[in-house]
């Protein structure tokens, strides 16, 4: 089921405890075109059709990634993006993003998507950390 635009943003605003709309949307964007670049074929595809058309195009049009980031450098790249953000923020930005976009997957997708990600993405997800 996909989750509307402003179910979306608000469950991001209060994860991420956001004064505004406006803020959680910023981070949703960054967020997702980051994660966009690092997936592909039908998990991708799959995610978008989970997510706010808006979030979908964002999520299918992503920034573009020379190689698979790291979950530290992941948060490196959303901070470099996000204005005014630092590491410390742009990590709280991502497990807010990524664990409502989880919720909206549901756990067997996720764990597709995961698979697709460098070890470390999981605790970003909701999840608990891999021992891997």
């Amino acid at each position: 089921m996909t989750l509307r635009w402003e179910a979306f943003l608000d469950k991001v605003r209060e994860r991420g405890e956001y004064g505004t709309r406006t803020e959680a949307e910023r981070a949703a964007r960054v967020v997702l075109a980051l994660l966009g670049a690092h997936l592909v074929g039908r998990e991708r595809a799959e995610l978008a059709a989970r997510l706010p058309e808006a979030m979908a195009l964002i999520l299918l049009n992503p920034l573009q990634a020379a190689e698979p980031l790291s979950p530290e450098r992941f948060v490196r790249a959303t901070a470099a993006w996000i204005e005014g953000a630092g590491e410390q923020t742009a990590q709280w930005d991502v497990g807010a993003v990524l664990s409502v976009a989880a919720e909206a997957a549901g756990e067997e997708l996720t764990r597709r998507v995961l698979l697709q990600l460098p070890p470390g993405y999981d605790v970003f997800f909701g999840g608990r950390p891999e021992n891997t």
